[in-house]
């Protein structure tokens, strides 16, 4: 076996509060890792410095062998064949900025990079749920939403390698604005804002005694957010679980959608609201009777992530397992 193709691969995701780097084995084992303080508004340059500094926590460490290539995650758009961040919300200081060839000139190492869904789905086509599957579909359910597929082993990226942005498609034409400049994307439904938004708006309008949400939220109700409604629920508060139920009918008239377009072999759940989600399959499965016509829709696996608030990051590395 040539010596090159033993040498473990490093895994790059940037946030807009941090930067996490980890040394994997070409076989998805993690060896080492780093976080460091991601620096998102100030120069374009020292948000690089963050990724360097990350990079040599690990490269820097005398027992950690030589890594043979690096693959990078990134929130927003991005032109993956061109290894460009075009625009991400969360990382302002960089706009149509060249990070692949930035990270590969300063280290002498082969880089490249992908939106941070589309390596989640990379992820577990190569070493996860959809490791033997033909297609997998991975959404990304926190904050906002996220989705990237990947076919065959490779991540589907769209004429420009911006395709996928599934937390954009809208299921109700007259619904409230998104921030992306569209009118009822499916994440002012059932991402973490937009059910804490749900969850104030419905304390306001009911004044609930004895909230739970409330209390947990010291009394204030913009204090509200998805990780306190969602404790809330777990306690049977029926506000709560008004709000969780009505989120989860809206994801299922989204998941009908894709399950008709694209009939993926596994669905992935992965996020900070991904366990919740799958704790409301079972109301999920039962709306997708009315809202996916494939009449194969219940055999689709839908499971969640194993590699958690980690799957970017594993898909990172799995970026350089893929260009081997």
């Amino acid at each position: 076996m040539p010596k090159s193709s033993i040498k473990p691969i490093l895994g790059v995701d940037i946030g807009g509060t941090k930067v996490a780097a980890g040394l994997f084995t070409p076989s998805g084992k993690i060896l080492a890792a780093s976080r460091e303080r991601m620096v998102a508004d100030r120069s374009a340059n020292e948000g690089l410095k963050a990724v360097f500094r990350a990079i040599d926590r690990i490269l820097g460490d005398a027992k950690a062998p030589a890594a043979r290539s690096i693959g990078i995650s990134v929130p927003g758009w991005v032109d993956s064949r061109g290894g460009r961040v075009i625009n991400a919300a969360n990382l302002p200081c960089w706009r149509n900025y060249p990070l692949a060839r930035k990270v590969a000139q300063h280290y002498g190492l082969p880089a490249q990079i992908a939106n941070d869904a589309d390596a989640a789905a990379l992820a577990y086509a190569t070493w996860g749920a959809g490791a033997h599957a033909k297609n997998v579909f991975y959404v990304s359910l926190g904050t906002g939403i996220g989705t990237g597929m990947a076919s065959q082993g490779k991540v589907c990226l769209g004429r420009g390698g911006s395709a996928f942005e599934g937390g954009h498609m809208t299921i109700n034409f007259e619904g409230p604005q998104c921030p992306c400049g569209k009118r009822g994307c499916i994440e002012m439904y059932a991402s973490g804002n937009a059910i804490a938004r749900m969850a104030r708006a419905r304390l306001r309008g009911a004044r609930p005694r004895n909230s739970r949400m409330l209390a947990l939220a010291g009394g204030a109700a913009d204090a509200i957010t998805a990780e306190i409604v969602t404790r809330a629920a777990k306690a049977r508060e029926k506000v709560a679980l008004g709000v969780l139920r009505h989120s989860a009918d809206s994801l299922a008239i989204w998941l009908g959608n894709i399950i008709d377009l694209l009939e993926p072999d596994v669905i992935i759940f992965g996020g900070g609201l991904g366990h919740t989600y799958i704790e409301l399959l079972p109301r999920i499965r039962q709306q997708l009777k009315h809202w996916a016509i494939n009449p194969r829709h219940a055999q689709i696996p839908i499971v969640e992530a194993r590699f958690g608030a980690e799957s970017a990051l594993v898909g990172a590395a799995a970026l350089c397992v893929v260009a081997t």
